[in-house]
Protein backbone atom coordinates (compact mmCIF):
# COMPACT_ATOMS: atom_id res chain seq x y z
CA UNK A 1 0.00 0.00 0.00
CA UNK A 2 1.48 3.31 -1.06
CA UNK A 3 2.30 6.43 0.93
CA UNK A 4 2.05 9.82 -0.78
CA UNK A 5 1.82 13.49 0.12
CA UNK A 6 -1.47 14.79 -1.31
CA UNK A 7 -3.43 16.77 1.27
CA UNK A 8 -7.02 16.69 -0.04
CA UNK A 9 -9.50 14.62 2.02
CA UNK A 10 -6.93 13.70 4.67
CA UNK A 11 -7.90 12.11 8.01
CA UNK A 12 -5.39 11.90 10.84
CA UNK A 13 -5.13 8.76 12.98
CA UNK A 14 -2.72 7.97 15.80
CA UNK A 15 -0.55 5.90 13.44
CA UNK A 16 -0.53 8.42 10.61
CA UNK A 17 -2.59 10.29 8.04
CA UNK A 18 -4.87 8.50 5.55
CA UNK A 19 -6.92 9.47 2.55
CA UNK A 20 -9.63 7.70 0.58
CA UNK A 21 -11.91 8.20 -2.40
CA UNK A 22 -15.49 9.33 -3.03
CA UNK A 23 -17.74 6.27 -2.92
CA UNK A 24 -18.72 5.29 -6.50
CA UNK A 25 -22.41 5.08 -5.56
CA UNK A 26 -22.51 8.35 -3.59
CA UNK A 27 -19.85 11.07 -3.99
CA UNK A 28 -21.04 12.55 -0.69
CA UNK A 29 -19.54 9.53 1.09
CA UNK A 30 -15.80 8.99 1.45
CA UNK A 31 -14.52 5.40 1.52
CA UNK A 32 -11.15 4.39 2.94
CA UNK A 33 -10.02 0.78 2.55
CA UNK A 34 -7.29 -1.29 4.12
CA UNK A 35 -6.40 0.83 7.17
CA UNK A 36 -4.26 -1.34 9.51
CA UNK A 37 -5.62 -1.57 13.05
CA UNK A 38 -3.01 -4.07 14.28
CA UNK A 39 0.30 -5.51 13.17
CA UNK A 40 0.49 -8.56 10.87
CA UNK A 41 -0.11 -11.62 13.13
CA UNK A 42 2.68 -13.74 11.73
CA UNK A 43 6.35 -14.38 12.36
CA UNK A 44 7.10 -13.88 16.04
CA UNK A 45 3.51 -12.66 16.55
CA UNK A 46 1.83 -15.76 15.13
CA UNK A 47 -0.77 -17.28 17.48
CA UNK A 48 -0.31 -14.30 19.85
CA UNK A 49 -2.64 -11.50 20.93
CA UNK A 50 -2.80 -8.70 18.34
CA UNK A 51 -0.01 -6.10 18.50
CA UNK A 52 -0.29 -2.38 17.66
CA UNK A 53 0.10 -1.42 14.01
CA UNK A 54 3.28 0.37 12.98
CA UNK A 55 3.03 4.08 12.26
CA UNK A 56 3.91 5.68 8.92
CA UNK A 57 5.04 9.00 7.50
CA UNK A 58 3.21 11.02 4.90
CA UNK A 59 -0.36 10.20 3.86
CA UNK A 60 -1.37 6.59 3.34
CA UNK A 61 -3.50 6.05 0.25
CA UNK A 62 -6.36 3.79 1.37
CA UNK A 63 -7.85 3.02 -2.02
CA UNK A 64 -7.92 -0.79 -1.97
CA UNK A 65 -9.04 -3.46 0.48
CA UNK A 66 -6.35 -5.11 2.56
CA UNK A 67 -5.39 -8.79 2.18
CA UNK A 68 -7.88 -11.32 3.51
CA UNK A 69 -7.14 -13.87 6.24
CA UNK A 70 -5.78 -17.31 5.27
CA UNK A 71 -8.61 -19.39 3.82
CA UNK A 72 -9.40 -21.66 0.90
CA UNK A 73 -12.66 -19.98 -0.12
CA UNK A 74 -13.00 -17.96 -3.32
CA UNK A 75 -16.10 -15.78 -3.04
CA UNK A 76 -17.73 -13.93 -5.96
CA UNK A 77 -16.51 -10.35 -6.27
CA UNK A 78 -14.12 -10.70 -3.32
CA UNK A 79 -10.33 -10.93 -3.08
CA UNK A 80 -8.78 -14.32 -2.40
CA UNK A 81 -5.99 -15.16 0.02
CA UNK A 82 -2.54 -15.78 -1.36
CA UNK A 83 0.22 -17.42 0.69
CA UNK A 84 2.53 -14.65 1.79
CA UNK A 85 -0.27 -12.14 2.43
CA UNK A 86 0.33 -11.14 6.04
CA UNK A 87 -1.01 -7.61 6.68
CA UNK A 88 -4.51 -9.00 7.19
CA UNK A 89 -5.67 -7.01 10.24
CA UNK A 90 -7.21 -4.03 8.48
CA UNK A 91 -10.51 -2.19 8.42
CA UNK A 92 -12.49 -0.03 6.00
CA UNK A 93 -14.53 3.11 6.60
CA UNK A 94 -17.43 4.77 4.79
CA UNK A 95 -18.13 8.22 6.17
CA UNK A 96 -20.40 11.09 5.16
CA UNK A 97 -18.61 13.47 7.53
CA UNK A 98 -15.36 14.50 9.11
CA UNK A 99 -13.77 15.47 12.38
CA UNK A 100 -16.25 17.04 14.80
CA UNK A 101 -19.45 15.56 13.34
CA UNK A 102 -20.03 12.91 16.09
CA UNK A 103 -22.14 10.55 13.94
CA UNK A 104 -23.25 7.09 15.15
CA UNK A 105 -20.86 4.30 14.19
CA UNK A 106 -21.70 0.82 12.86
CA UNK A 107 -18.91 -1.78 12.99
CA UNK A 108 -19.54 -4.91 10.87
CA UNK A 109 -18.09 -8.40 11.50
CA UNK A 110 -18.52 -10.78 8.57
CA UNK A 111 -19.66 -14.38 8.76
CA UNK A 112 -18.26 -17.52 7.17
CA UNK A 113 -18.19 -20.36 9.74
CA UNK A 114 -15.05 -18.79 11.25
CA UNK A 115 -13.03 -20.09 8.27
CA UNK A 116 -13.86 -17.88 5.29
CA UNK A 117 -15.14 -14.44 4.26
CA UNK A 118 -13.83 -10.91 4.41
CA UNK A 119 -14.80 -7.28 4.79
CA UNK A 120 -14.38 -6.82 1.04
CA UNK A 121 -17.51 -8.76 0.03
CA UNK A 122 -19.65 -6.53 -2.22
CA UNK A 123 -22.79 -6.99 -0.13
CA UNK A 124 -20.99 -5.31 2.80
CA UNK A 125 -20.51 -2.01 0.97
CA UNK A 126 -21.33 0.70 3.53
CA UNK A 127 -22.30 3.48 1.12
CA UNK A 128 -26.08 3.34 1.59
CA UNK A 129 -25.85 3.18 5.39
CA UNK A 130 -23.34 6.05 5.40
CA UNK A 131 -25.83 8.01 3.33
CA UNK A 132 -28.27 7.54 6.21
CA UNK A 133 -25.91 9.30 8.59
CA UNK A 134 -23.71 6.47 9.90
CA UNK A 135 -19.96 6.00 9.89
CA UNK A 136 -19.62 2.38 8.74
CA UNK A 137 -16.59 0.23 9.61
CA UNK A 138 -15.95 -3.28 8.27
CA UNK A 139 -12.97 -5.37 9.32
CA UNK A 140 -10.91 -8.49 8.68
CA UNK A 141 -9.75 -10.76 11.50
CA UNK A 142 -7.94 -14.07 11.83
CA UNK A 143 -9.94 -17.12 10.74
CA UNK A 144 -9.62 -20.89 10.91
CA UNK A 145 -6.78 -22.28 12.96
CA UNK A 146 -4.94 -18.96 12.96
CA UNK A 147 -7.90 -17.30 14.70
CA UNK A 148 -9.70 -20.05 16.62
CA UNK A 149 -7.41 -23.07 16.87
CA UNK A 150 -6.21 -24.07 20.34
CA UNK A 151 -2.40 -23.81 20.61
CA UNK A 152 -0.81 -25.52 23.65
CA UNK A 153 1.99 -23.61 25.36
CA UNK A 154 4.25 -24.80 28.15
CA UNK A 155 6.84 -23.50 30.55
CA UNK A 156 7.89 -19.87 30.25
CA UNK A 157 6.65 -19.48 26.68
CA UNK A 158 4.39 -16.53 25.98
CA UNK A 159 0.84 -17.88 26.00
CA UNK A 160 -1.09 -18.30 22.78
CA UNK A 161 -4.61 -17.28 23.81
CA UNK A 162 -7.70 -19.02 22.56
CA UNK A 163 -10.16 -16.92 20.53
CA UNK A 164 -7.52 -14.85 18.77
CA UNK A 165 -10.10 -13.90 16.14
CA UNK A 166 -12.23 -12.32 18.87
CA UNK A 167 -9.17 -10.54 20.27
CA UNK A 168 -8.58 -9.09 16.80
CA UNK A 169 -12.15 -7.78 16.79
CA UNK A 170 -11.55 -6.17 20.19
CA UNK A 171 -8.36 -4.56 18.85
CA UNK A 172 -10.39 -3.12 15.97
CA UNK A 173 -12.97 -1.77 18.42
CA UNK A 174 -10.18 -0.15 20.44
CA UNK A 175 -8.95 1.46 17.23
CA UNK A 176 -12.48 2.76 16.68
CA UNK A 177 -12.60 4.08 20.25
CA UNK A 178 -9.49 6.23 19.76
CA UNK A 179 -9.51 7.07 16.03
CA UNK A 180 -13.08 7.13 14.69
CA UNK A 181 -13.68 10.75 15.72
CA UNK A 182 -11.26 11.82 12.98
CA UNK A 183 -13.73 10.37 10.46
CA UNK A 184 -16.81 12.01 11.98
CA UNK A 185 -17.77 9.12 14.24
CA UNK A 186 -18.90 9.30 17.85
CA UNK A 187 -16.89 6.79 19.94
CA UNK A 188 -19.67 6.86 22.56
CA UNK A 189 -22.27 5.62 20.03
CA UNK A 190 -20.75 2.47 18.55
CA UNK A 191 -22.94 -0.41 17.37
CA UNK A 192 -21.30 -3.76 16.57
CA UNK A 193 -23.16 -5.91 14.05
CA UNK A 194 -22.55 -9.29 12.46
CA UNK A 195 -24.16 -12.20 10.66
CA UNK A 196 -23.86 -15.96 11.27
CA UNK A 197 -20.42 -16.58 12.83
CA UNK A 198 -20.02 -12.80 12.88
CA UNK A 199 -23.22 -12.51 14.91
CA UNK A 200 -22.06 -15.10 17.43
CA UNK A 201 -18.74 -13.24 17.59
CA UNK A 202 -20.68 -10.13 18.61
CA UNK A 203 -22.64 -12.15 21.20
CA UNK A 204 -19.29 -13.35 22.58
CA UNK A 205 -17.94 -9.79 22.70
CA UNK A 206 -20.95 -8.85 24.82
CA UNK A 207 -19.81 -11.53 27.30
CA UNK A 208 -16.11 -10.57 27.35
CA UNK A 209 -14.66 -8.24 29.94
CA UNK A 210 -11.99 -7.04 27.51
CA UNK A 211 -14.70 -5.65 25.23
CA UNK A 212 -16.70 -3.96 27.98
CA UNK A 213 -17.41 -0.32 27.21
CA UNK A 214 -16.19 -0.48 23.61
CA UNK A 215 -19.70 -0.52 22.13
CA UNK A 216 -23.15 0.56 23.19
CA UNK A 217 -25.38 -1.51 20.91
CA UNK A 218 -25.28 -4.82 19.07
CA UNK A 219 -27.02 -6.30 16.02
CA UNK A 220 -27.10 -10.08 15.52
CA UNK A 221 -28.30 -11.57 12.23
CA UNK A 222 -28.66 -15.38 12.31
CA UNK A 223 -26.36 -16.05 15.25
CA UNK A 224 -25.04 -19.60 15.05
CA UNK A 225 -25.47 -22.05 17.92
CA UNK A 226 -21.88 -23.33 18.05
CA UNK A 227 -19.18 -22.65 20.65
CA UNK A 228 -16.32 -25.04 21.25
CA UNK A 229 -15.47 -26.41 24.67
CA UNK A 230 -11.82 -26.56 25.76
CA UNK A 231 -12.01 -30.32 25.25
CA UNK A 232 -13.47 -30.17 21.74
CA UNK A 233 -10.98 -27.44 20.76
CA UNK A 234 -8.09 -29.63 21.92
CA UNK A 235 -9.44 -32.58 19.91
CA UNK A 236 -9.69 -30.41 16.81
CA UNK A 237 -6.08 -29.31 17.27
CA UNK A 238 -4.97 -32.93 17.48
CA UNK A 239 -6.87 -33.77 14.29
CA UNK A 240 -5.58 -30.77 12.35
CA UNK A 241 -1.99 -31.31 13.51
CA UNK A 242 -2.17 -34.95 12.43
CA UNK A 243 -3.50 -33.94 9.00
CA UNK A 244 -0.69 -31.39 8.68
CA UNK A 245 1.90 -33.97 9.72
CA UNK A 246 3.17 -32.02 12.74
CA UNK A 247 3.02 -32.55 16.52
CA UNK A 248 0.06 -30.94 18.32
CA UNK A 249 2.43 -28.61 20.19
CA UNK A 250 3.32 -24.95 19.83
CA UNK A 251 6.61 -25.82 18.09
CA UNK A 252 4.89 -28.27 15.79
CA UNK A 253 2.00 -25.99 14.87
CA UNK A 254 4.13 -22.88 14.35
CA UNK A 255 6.35 -24.90 12.02
CA UNK A 256 3.37 -25.48 9.72
CA UNK A 257 2.69 -22.70 7.24
CA UNK A 258 -0.69 -20.94 7.27
CA UNK A 259 -1.53 -22.72 4.00
CA UNK A 260 -0.63 -26.08 5.52
CA UNK A 261 -3.06 -25.49 8.39
CA UNK A 262 -5.79 -24.29 5.99
CA UNK A 263 -5.34 -27.44 3.90
CA UNK A 264 -5.25 -29.65 7.01
CA UNK A 265 -8.43 -28.04 8.35
CA UNK A 266 -10.15 -28.69 5.02
CA UNK A 267 -9.03 -32.33 5.17
CA UNK A 268 -10.45 -32.77 8.66
CA UNK A 269 -13.76 -31.18 7.64
CA UNK A 270 -13.96 -33.36 4.53
CA UNK A 271 -13.39 -36.49 6.62
CA UNK A 272 -16.45 -35.67 8.71
CA UNK A 273 -18.46 -34.69 5.63
CA UNK A 274 -17.81 -38.06 3.98
CA UNK A 275 -18.45 -40.22 7.06
CA UNK A 276 -22.15 -40.57 7.99
CA UNK A 277 -21.16 -42.29 11.22
CA UNK A 278 -19.01 -39.42 12.49
CA UNK A 279 -21.72 -37.81 14.60
CA UNK A 280 -22.93 -34.20 14.60
CA UNK A 281 -20.01 -32.88 12.53
CA UNK A 282 -21.05 -35.01 9.56
CA UNK A 283 -24.05 -32.81 8.76
CA UNK A 284 -22.16 -29.51 8.65
CA UNK A 285 -18.43 -29.93 9.36
CA UNK A 286 -17.67 -26.50 10.76
CA UNK A 287 -14.77 -27.45 13.01
CA UNK A 288 -13.95 -24.06 14.56
CA UNK A 289 -15.81 -21.67 16.82
CA UNK A 290 -15.19 -19.47 19.84
CA UNK A 291 -13.89 -21.50 22.78
CA UNK A 292 -16.11 -20.92 25.82
CA UNK A 293 -14.99 -21.79 29.33
CA UNK A 294 -11.52 -20.30 29.01
CA UNK A 295 -9.82 -17.09 30.14
CA UNK A 296 -11.48 -14.16 28.43
CA UNK A 297 -14.69 -16.05 27.57
CA UNK A 298 -15.78 -17.96 30.69
CA UNK A 299 -19.35 -18.63 29.48
CA UNK A 300 -21.00 -19.40 26.15
CA UNK A 301 -23.10 -16.45 24.88
CA UNK A 302 -26.55 -17.85 25.69
CA UNK A 303 -25.58 -18.70 29.26
CA UNK A 304 -23.85 -15.34 29.67
CA UNK A 305 -26.88 -13.43 28.33
CA UNK A 306 -29.21 -15.33 30.68
CA UNK A 307 -26.95 -14.32 33.58
CA UNK A 308 -27.21 -10.65 32.61
CA UNK A 309 -23.69 -10.25 31.27
CA UNK A 310 -23.74 -7.38 28.82
CA UNK A 311 -27.23 -6.27 29.82
CA UNK A 312 -26.11 -2.64 29.40
CA UNK A 313 -25.82 -3.19 25.62
CA UNK A 314 -28.94 -2.61 23.53
CA UNK A 315 -29.58 -5.65 21.32
CA UNK A 316 -31.36 -6.12 17.99
CA UNK A 317 -31.68 -9.67 16.62
CA UNK A 318 -32.86 -10.96 13.24
CA UNK A 319 -33.01 -14.41 11.71
CA UNK A 320 -34.40 -15.74 8.45
CA UNK A 321 -37.37 -18.04 8.17
CA UNK A 322 -35.66 -20.80 6.18
CA UNK A 323 -32.03 -20.56 7.22
CA UNK A 324 -30.64 -23.92 6.19
CA UNK A 325 -32.04 -24.07 2.70
CA UNK A 326 -29.03 -22.01 1.52
CA UNK A 327 -26.55 -24.57 2.85
CA UNK A 328 -28.46 -27.26 1.01
CA UNK A 329 -28.56 -25.22 -2.21
CA UNK A 330 -24.78 -24.73 -2.26
CA UNK A 331 -24.06 -28.33 -1.26
CA UNK A 332 -22.29 -27.62 2.01
CA UNK A 333 -24.44 -29.82 4.25
CA UNK A 334 -25.35 -33.49 4.24
CA UNK A 335 -28.55 -34.71 2.60
CA UNK A 336 -31.05 -36.52 4.79
CA UNK A 337 -33.61 -38.22 2.60
CA UNK A 338 -35.03 -41.13 4.61
CA UNK A 339 -36.86 -41.39 7.90
CA UNK A 340 -34.07 -43.62 9.19
CA UNK A 341 -31.43 -40.97 8.41
CA UNK A 342 -33.58 -38.32 10.07
CA UNK A 343 -33.85 -40.44 13.20
CA UNK A 344 -30.05 -40.81 13.29
CA UNK A 345 -29.67 -37.05 12.85
CA UNK A 346 -31.99 -36.47 15.80
CA UNK A 347 -30.10 -38.98 17.93
CA UNK A 348 -26.74 -37.43 17.01
CA UNK A 349 -28.03 -34.05 18.22
CA UNK A 350 -29.94 -35.38 21.26
CA UNK A 351 -33.32 -34.31 19.86
CA UNK A 352 -36.47 -36.11 21.06
CA UNK A 353 -38.74 -37.92 18.65
CA UNK A 354 -41.55 -35.58 19.68
CA UNK A 355 -39.74 -32.70 17.98
CA UNK A 356 -39.60 -34.56 14.66
CA UNK A 357 -43.28 -35.45 15.00
CA UNK A 358 -44.15 -31.80 15.62
CA UNK A 359 -42.31 -30.67 12.46
CA UNK A 360 -44.05 -33.37 10.42
CA UNK A 361 -47.39 -32.01 11.58
CA UNK A 362 -46.35 -28.42 10.88
CA UNK A 363 -45.09 -29.28 7.37
CA UNK A 364 -47.74 -31.50 5.76
CA UNK A 365 -46.57 -32.77 2.39
CA UNK A 366 -42.93 -31.84 2.96
CA UNK A 367 -40.29 -34.39 2.07
CA UNK A 368 -37.82 -35.72 4.65
CA UNK A 369 -34.98 -33.45 3.51
CA UNK A 370 -37.19 -30.37 3.84
CA UNK A 371 -38.15 -31.30 7.40
CA UNK A 372 -34.49 -31.95 8.20
CA UNK A 373 -33.49 -28.54 6.83
CA UNK A 374 -36.22 -26.86 8.86
CA UNK A 375 -35.20 -28.58 12.12
CA UNK A 376 -31.49 -28.04 11.54
CA UNK A 377 -31.91 -24.37 10.56
CA UNK A 378 -34.01 -23.60 13.62
CA UNK A 379 -31.66 -25.48 15.96
CA UNK A 380 -28.54 -23.85 14.56
CA UNK A 381 -29.83 -20.33 13.83
CA UNK A 382 -33.48 -19.38 14.28
CA UNK A 383 -34.36 -20.66 17.74
CA UNK A 384 -30.89 -19.87 19.07
CA UNK A 385 -31.06 -16.27 17.84
CA UNK A 386 -34.52 -15.82 19.30
CA UNK A 387 -33.39 -17.14 22.68
CA UNK A 388 -30.44 -14.76 22.74
CA UNK A 389 -32.85 -11.82 22.43
CA UNK A 390 -35.30 -13.21 25.00
CA UNK A 391 -32.57 -14.11 27.51
CA UNK A 392 -31.09 -10.64 27.20
CA UNK A 393 -34.50 -9.08 27.82
CA UNK A 394 -35.30 -11.31 30.82
CA UNK A 395 -31.96 -10.34 32.38
CA UNK A 396 -32.87 -6.65 32.17
CA UNK A 397 -31.46 -5.62 28.80
CA UNK A 398 -33.22 -3.85 25.93
CA UNK A 399 -33.83 -6.33 23.11
CA UNK A 400 -35.67 -6.29 19.79
CA UNK A 401 -36.44 -9.35 17.67
CA UNK A 402 -37.20 -9.60 13.95
CA UNK A 403 -37.56 -12.27 11.28
CA UNK A 404 -36.81 -12.08 7.55
CA UNK A 405 -39.32 -14.13 5.50
CA UNK A 406 -39.08 -12.63 2.02
CA UNK A 407 -39.39 -15.28 -0.69
CA UNK A 408 -39.40 -15.09 -4.45
CA UNK A 409 -40.90 -17.25 -7.16
CA UNK A 410 -39.43 -17.67 -10.59
CA UNK A 411 -37.99 -20.24 -12.91
CA UNK A 412 -37.13 -23.51 -11.23
CA UNK A 413 -37.09 -23.78 -7.49
CA UNK A 414 -38.44 -21.01 -5.31
CA UNK A 415 -35.88 -18.70 -3.71
CA UNK A 416 -36.46 -18.97 -0.01
CA UNK A 417 -35.92 -16.76 3.03
CA UNK A 418 -32.59 -18.45 3.52
CA UNK A 419 -29.34 -17.80 5.36
CA UNK A 420 -27.58 -14.57 4.25
CA UNK A 421 -30.53 -13.32 2.18
CA UNK A 422 -31.36 -10.54 4.66
CA UNK A 423 -27.91 -8.92 4.62
CA UNK A 424 -28.05 -7.20 1.19
CA UNK A 425 -31.36 -5.69 2.31
CA UNK A 426 -29.88 -4.40 5.57
CA UNK A 427 -26.87 -2.90 3.76
CA UNK A 428 -28.97 -1.66 0.83
CA UNK A 429 -26.82 -3.57 -1.67
CA UNK A 430 -29.61 -5.51 -3.38
CA UNK A 431 -28.66 -4.14 -6.80
CA UNK A 432 -25.18 -5.63 -6.71
CA UNK A 433 -25.01 -8.50 -9.17
CA UNK A 434 -23.00 -10.67 -6.77
CA UNK A 435 -26.02 -11.07 -4.44
CA UNK A 436 -28.60 -11.91 -7.09
CA UNK A 437 -28.23 -15.62 -6.36
CA UNK A 438 -29.43 -14.92 -2.81
CA UNK A 439 -32.34 -12.83 -4.10
CA UNK A 440 -33.36 -14.98 -7.07
CA UNK A 441 -32.40 -12.37 -9.65
CA UNK A 442 -32.30 -8.56 -9.87
CA UNK A 443 -34.45 -6.78 -7.27
CA UNK A 444 -37.88 -5.38 -8.00
CA UNK A 445 -39.52 -2.26 -6.62
CA UNK A 446 -40.85 -4.15 -3.58
CA UNK A 447 -37.35 -5.45 -2.84
CA UNK A 448 -35.88 -1.96 -2.97
CA UNK A 449 -38.61 -0.73 -0.64
CA UNK A 450 -37.84 -3.55 1.80
CA UNK A 451 -34.15 -2.62 1.66
CA UNK A 452 -35.03 1.00 2.37
CA UNK A 453 -37.03 -0.01 5.45
CA UNK A 454 -34.33 -2.34 6.77
CA UNK A 455 -31.45 0.10 6.31
CA UNK A 456 -33.52 2.75 8.09
CA UNK A 457 -34.12 0.40 11.02
CA UNK A 458 -30.38 -0.25 11.29
CA UNK A 459 -29.64 3.48 11.12
CA UNK A 460 -32.30 4.33 13.71
CA UNK A 461 -31.10 1.63 16.08
CA UNK A 462 -27.48 2.74 15.79
CA UNK A 463 -28.47 6.34 16.39
CA UNK A 464 -31.07 5.99 19.16
CA UNK A 465 -31.33 2.35 20.28
CA UNK A 466 -34.88 2.12 18.88
CA UNK A 467 -35.33 0.37 15.50
CA UNK A 468 -39.02 1.23 15.30
CA UNK A 469 -40.94 -1.61 16.98
CA UNK A 470 -41.62 -2.64 20.60
CA UNK A 471 -39.03 -4.35 22.76
CA UNK A 472 -39.19 -8.07 23.51
CA UNK A 473 -39.78 -7.44 27.23
CA UNK A 474 -42.84 -5.32 26.55
CA UNK A 475 -44.56 -8.15 24.71
CA UNK A 476 -43.90 -6.54 21.37
CA UNK A 477 -44.55 -8.59 18.26
CA UNK A 478 -41.64 -9.95 16.28
CA UNK A 479 -40.95 -7.55 13.42
CA UNK A 480 -41.54 -9.33 10.12
CA UNK A 481 -39.42 -8.31 7.13
CA UNK A 482 -41.18 -9.14 3.87
CA UNK A 483 -42.12 -7.58 0.57
CA UNK A 484 -45.75 -8.49 1.27
CA UNK A 485 -47.96 -7.01 3.98
CA UNK A 486 -47.33 -8.54 7.39
CA UNK A 487 -49.58 -11.52 7.89
CA UNK A 488 -47.32 -14.56 8.05
CA UNK A 489 -46.10 -14.27 11.62
CA UNK A 490 -48.27 -17.07 12.96
CA UNK A 491 -46.87 -19.62 10.52
CA UNK A 492 -43.30 -19.02 11.66
CA UNK A 493 -44.12 -18.69 15.36
CA UNK A 494 -45.65 -22.16 15.33
CA UNK A 495 -42.19 -23.68 14.89
CA UNK A 496 -41.02 -22.30 18.23
CA UNK A 497 -43.41 -24.35 20.36
CA UNK A 498 -41.68 -27.71 19.79
CA UNK A 499 -38.37 -26.27 20.98
CA UNK A 500 -39.93 -24.91 24.16
CA UNK A 501 -41.06 -28.44 24.94
CA UNK A 502 -37.91 -30.24 23.79
CA UNK A 503 -35.21 -27.81 24.88
CA UNK A 504 -32.40 -26.48 22.71
CA UNK A 505 -29.08 -28.36 22.72
CA UNK A 506 -25.99 -26.14 22.76
CA UNK A 507 -23.72 -27.35 19.98
CA UNK A 508 -19.93 -27.67 20.08
CA UNK A 509 -18.00 -27.73 16.79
Amino acid sequence: MGVFTARAGVFTTRAGAVTGRPAPRDPGVTVLRGIPYAAPPFGADRFRSPRPAASWDGVRDCAVFGPVAPQSAELPGSPVWSPGDEDILSLNIWTPGGSGDALPVLVWIHGGAYVFGSSAQPDFDGTVLAGRGLVVVTLNHRLGFEGFGHVPTTGDAEPCPDNRGLLDQIAALRWVRYDIAAFGGDPARVTVAGQSSGATSVACLMAMEEARGLFRRAVLHSAVNACATPESAARTTAEVAAAAGVPATYDGLVSASPKALVDASDQVAEHYRSDPGSGPRHYDPAIYGPVAGVAGLPLDPLTAHAAGTGREVDLMVCHTGEEYWLLDAVGSCAKVTTEEQLAVFASDHRLPRSLLDAYRALMPGACVNERYLAVYGDMLFGEYSSRLAESHARAGGRAYLSRFVRQRGGRGERVRAWHCADIPFAFGTVDDESVHFLLGGPPGAADRDLARRMTQAWADFAATGDPGWPQVASGGAVRIWDTRPEGTRGRWDAFRSPWRAAGLPLLAP
